[in-house]
């Protein structure tokens, strides 16, 4: 029997081939197998010359740094998907490396062990990399517009929040005696026509009244600050007709051109006869 020290190197080299052929056989990403598997008995291993060992291990060694790139990208991008705590729909939600992983500590530890160069891994190692990048850009894509969604149902609740409280605000002034004074001079000018000499006349009819209170309430049943009895009858104009004052007054106002024509005219009823 030989004891020639090439033929036991031949064969450690060929038993790590037919490792290398396993890894490569199981590679795949979203299910599709990405290369050939390598034929399960290695042919005999041939000693190559130095500038072709030295080809073979560069393409280790870039493969082997490829893959350690595209790793860091995806375990940044499930990082930051992770983070966000947002739901990215129906698309790709994190990257999965877990063949790249083992694909690249086989490779690795081949390369380091000096054993036969896998170059068939490498190119499969280097088009599984390509892949979970190309992953990468699709869960970044995906985070990014889940971030633009966000950030627009964000402005928009911001929005809505500001108009309701411009919206409160605005109500609150009108609820003032004098903010209901300015809104009954504006719709009389805009709805009916009505200068200043019948806002005179509201004026007086309404201080005697209620004094502008849209709160203001009589034993009788007379409410707001037009004393609509019942109050309820305003529910004609709108429901919030307890709370605000525009409400009231719009009901006021059609009550007193619909009754008696003008307020001028509706105030000279009350001082003849205490009501009107």
């Amino acid at each position: 029997m030989s004891r020639n020290p090439f033929f036991r190197s031949a064969r450690r080299k060929t038993a790590t081939l037919v490792g290398a052929a396993a890894v490569l056989g199981a590679l795949a990403v979203g299910g599709a197998v990405l290369v050939p598997a390598v034929a399960s008995a290695a042919p005999a291993v041939a000693q190559v010359d130095d500038v072709t060992a030295y080809n073979q291990r560069a393409q280790v060694r870039a493969a082997l740094d490829t893959a350690k790139t595209a790793m860091a990208d995806a375990a940044a991008v499930n990082a930051d998907v992770k983070a966000s705590g947002l739901d990215l729909g129906q698309g790709r939600k994190l990257v999965d490396v877990t063949g790249l992983t083992s694909a690249h500590e086989v490779l690795s530890k081949g390369a380091a062990d000096k054993v036969a160069v896998h170059t068939a891994l490498a190119v499969a190692v280097t088009d599984y990399s390509e892949k979970v990048e190309s992953q990468v850009t699709e869960v970044r894509t995906n985070l990014s517009n889940a971030v633009a969604q966000k950030q627009a149902a964000d402005a928009a609740a911001a929005a809505a929040a500001a108009a309701a409280q411009a919206a409160a605000e605005a109500q609150a002034a009108a609820n003032t005696p004098d903010g209901a004074r300015a809104t009954a001079q504006q719709i009389m000018a805009s709805q009916y026509g009505w200068g200043d000499d019948q806002f005179q006349c509201l004026n007086s009819l309404w201080n005697k009244e209620s004094g502008w209170d849209y709160q203001a309430y009589n034993p009788s049943g007379a409410t707001g600050i037009p004393q609509a009895l019942p109050g309820d009858k305003m529910a004609t104009i709108a429901d919030d007709w307890q709370t605000n004052a525009t409400t009231q007054i719009k009901w006021g106002l059609g009550y007193i051109s619909s009754v008696y024509g003008t307020p001028c005219s509706a105030w000279g009823h009350s001082q003849a006869t205490n009501w009107y």
